[in-house]
């Protein structure tokens, strides 16, 4: 699995958890951003897909702007046994930044603006860019949290120590 990331730097925590250095994909407002994603495998992977989670700040309508949680739909719609780690972040990632959904948003404030005023919304995503997606914030993102922090998960809540993220809004 590791060998197909040779284009990413990841930083392992343990057998089932690592951190992925992913860039804002081209052509969009994210370009030129560095995010720190979280990634817990599952017992089951890759027949449950992995957890992921941004854990820099970012303004994006199916990602949640605290917790870093990408829309749960979003993934679920996506994942499937075939797909390795490689496809999070050639495919999935790039996919989900260039294409956000307003229609099933995590960050309601993000959805209501990009359907408002698309201009202003991507003025909003490059200042959070700048501010929250840079070396220095990717390096020292997570830094005052523990492993344990809030991700997406399409297998659910199973596991004995797994928490909701939240509440939805509805």
């Amino acid at each position: 699995m590791f060998r197909l990331m040779s284009d990413y730097e990841v930083t392992l925590v343990n057998d089932n958890k690592f951190y992925v250095r992913f860039k804002g994909p081209e052509e969009t407002p994210f370009k030129g951003g560095l995010w720190k994603i979280h990634v817990e495998l599952p017992d089951q992977y890759p027949y449950k897909s992995p957890s992921i989670g941004f854990v820099n700040r970012i303004f994006h309508p199916n990602i949640d702007e605290i917790s870093g949680s990408v829309c749960l739909d979003v993934i679920n719609q996506t994942w499937s046994p075939m797909f390795d780690m490689i496809n999070i972040f050639e495919v999935f990632l790039p996919q989900l930044l260039r294409y956000p959904n307003p229609t099933d948003p995590l960050n309601g404030e993000a959805a209501a603006l990009l359907m408002r005023d698309p201009k202003t919304y991507e003025t909003k995503v490059k200042e959070y860019v700048s501010k929250y997606a840079t070396k220095d914030a990717a390096d020292e993102a997570g830094d005052e949290e523990d492993e344990e922090s809030e991700m997406s998960s399409v297998g659910g809540f199973g596991s004995d120590d797994e928490e909701p993220a939240g509440q939805m809004e509805v």
